[in-house]
This record gives C-alpha cells, structure tokens and sequence, in this order.
C-alpha cells in the first residue's frame, strides 16, 4: 500500500461498523494511517448487498474476518491490540464489554491505547442502548427543526450531518487529540464521540444568533435558511439551478449588477418585511435565462453567485480538475483525501479490498507490539 501523509506510523483497529466509523477510519487511512478493520465472522450480509471494491468508505486499508464470539477471536483481536495505537468500534454500549473486550481489559494490555467509541447517543444516558440513524441524531440535536422551507416539513440533509459531520469528523478530530495527548503521557483513554453531540456542536453558531435574537426558529425565515433573498436558490429557464450567497453589501452589489438590478430602485438589503417580494423578484429573473447564461454572466463577478452543480458536473469543473477534487482509483470517481498538506500530502493507499485476508497475511506491523 501507498501509505502517505502526517498519520504514517499510527496504527488504527476498525472494528467493523457502518456509515460514520469507516468514515472516520478512511479519513484517517487518507492521512496515512494503517488500518486494520476487523469484520465479524457470521454477520448478516447487508441488504442490498454492496460491491466491495466499490464501497469506498473500506478504501486504504486491508480487511480480515475474526468469529468475536469465539475465545479463538477474542485472543486474536487483543493480540492485534497490543500493536495498536487506535482501537475505532460503533456498536451500543456493553457490546464490546459482553464480549470481553471492552475498554478496561484493552488499555491494561496496552496502555497507552487510545479506545475510540461511536454511537448515536452516547455511553450513557437515558437513551444510550436504543437504536438511531442520522435522521434521529440530527432531530434530536435540535438542528432539525431548524432546516427546511417556511411552512413545510423540517428537511433532512442526507446523511452527511449527524453521520459524517457530527460522527465520523468528530471522532476522526477526538482520535488525533487523543493520540496526540498520549505522545506526551504514555497514556492511553476512552474518546465517547456522540453523533447528536457532534451534530449539536456544529450548530453551535446559531446557538449564538439565537441568544443574540438574530435567528428566529420559524424555518425559512433567516440569513442563511433560504429566508433572505440573497441568500437561496433559484430555478433557471430550462432547468438547472444558481446558487446565490450575496451576504456582504459588495457581493450584494454584484448580484444587482448581474441581474441587471439598480439598487436605488429597491428596497434596503436588510429590510426583511421586503424579503418575500424581493424573492420573487430575483426568481423570475433566474427563470428568464437558461444556467448557463448566468454562470456566464456571474463567472468574473465577485457575487458569491454559483450554478448548483450534479456529482458528474462537479468532478469535470475546471476548478475542481485543477485542484484535483476528485479522482478514479480502481476505476471508481470519488473525492480525494482532504485537507491539503503542504509537506506530508495524504493519499489513498489503496482501493477498496475486493476480500478479506487471512490473519497471517495482514501487514506485519500488526505482529509488532505498540512501542516495540
């Protein structure tokens, strides 16, 4: 494997879960890091089944298969342990316990583990053993409620909120804080990383507004939720949408000059009781033109005003080749590793794993004890 960036060197232990723990585990496996993910022998086959070498989220690492029900697996497992600086599990709380591996008997054979747990909930807590996906964390959190149209139901956002953001970023930033703690104390710790928490925290900005009467809690009333007419969007003719995000008065200005609009003939930016006329304003001219007039029109204007691009077109833009945004290993498009680093530049190691590894065929840093 093509292991490269600041994390080569860290050892991570993915016991195998779904959504925001290989998230987390590939975000790590980008910056370098070997990971080992651990699937369990006997577990039910997801359904719909996946393509292996397609599921992206397993990209940079290898993968073996141990029976954890089994005292044969069990020892496996704790003997990879002991050369792990990272071990990254997502079951409910106690799972990992029941089965004899739990925090405890992890950091006394390696103490200087950092033991990363993900849930939905937390360790503890009332709600702490039930089930939950990212439309739960996220509502829960109270950011829910906060997104969609005015007079309409509150809008999930796939599952890149709770899962990924407040999930897998969270765990993947509480990993390195860890790690970098137990370079300095030899001692290892459990890091408990929520998704509603994680998903509560990126709201915090707005927890803000609201103490300052900035944000009312009506949905598509505000600055940023599709309330101010600057800041939304808009349907053009023949399809296709414009992105428009003309906060500050000379990105404001910009988007009255694309628009062929004199600002002496409207109302003031931020009078909001003329919002709703203003909205309607600008969407008929969007819809006057087709997208591509308006990328045209506001390509070299400073506007914060973009089309609303698909997957496809996003990986072909000119910005995005020229950075590099996406790429195709094993013949798949995906994003590539981010963030940037000017010396020490991620990479994907390798593509997804078409199949597990037997145990003595994995790297052999995992023979090697942590710190041996």
């Amino acid at each position: 494997m093509d292991r490269r960036g600041p994390l080569v060197g860290v050892k991570i232990l993915e016991v195998a879960g779904v959504g925001p723990g290989p998230f987390c585990a590939m975000m790590l496996a980008d910056m370098g890091a070997t990971v080992l993910r651990v699937e369990r022998a006997g577990a039910p086959p997801m359904v719909p089944p996946i393509d292996p070498e397609k599921n992206l989220l397993h990209r940079g690492r290898e993968i073996v298969s141990l029976d954890l029900k089994s005292a044969e697996g069990v020892a496996q497992l704790l003997s990879l342990v002991d050369a792990a600086d990272v071990l990254l599990e997502g079951y409910r709380p106690g799972v990992m316990e029941r089965l004899g591996l739990g925090p405890d008997i992890c950091l006394t054979r390696n103490p200087a583990l950092v033991y990363a747990r993900m849930t939905g909930w937390g360790q503890d807590g009332p709600m702490a053993h039930l089930a939950g996906h990212d439309i739960n964390y996220f509502a829960m959190s109270g950011s829910l409620m906060l997104c969609g149209r005015e007079d309409e139901i509150p809008l999930p956002n796939l599952n890149m909120v709770a899962d990924m953001g407040g999930g897998g970023m969270l765990m993947a930033f509480g990993i390195t804080c860890a790690l970098l703690e137990a370079r300095a104390s030899g001692q290892g710790q459990v890091v408990d990383a929520a998704m509603t928490e994680g998903t509560a925290l990126l709201a915090t900005m707005i927890h803000g507004y609201r103490s300052m009467n900035r944000w009312s809690d009506k949905r598509g009333d505000n600055l940023l939720d599709g309330g101010a007419p600057f800041y939304d969007v808009y349907r053009t003719a023949g399809g296709g949408y414009m992105a428009v995000g003309s906060i500050e008065p000379k990105f404001y200005a910009d988007l009255l000059a694309g628009l062929g609009l004199d600002p002496a003939d409207l109302p003031r930016q931020h009078d909001r009781a003329a919002w709703p006329d203003m909205k309607a304003r600008f969407a008929t001219i969007f819809a006057s033109q087709s997208r591509a007039h308006w990328e045209a029109v506001f390509s070299d204007r400073d506007a914060c005003v973009t089309p609303v691009l698909s997957p496809d077109e996003a990986a072909v833009h000119p910005h995005a080749q020229a950075r590099s945004m996406f790429g195709d290993p094993g013949g798949v498009a995906q994003p590539m590793p981010a963030p940037r680093f000017s010396r020490t530049p991620g990479a994907i190691a390798s593509p997804p794993p078409a199949s597990e590894l037997a145990l003595d065929a994995i790297d052999p840093v995992w023979r090697v004890p942590a710190g041996g």
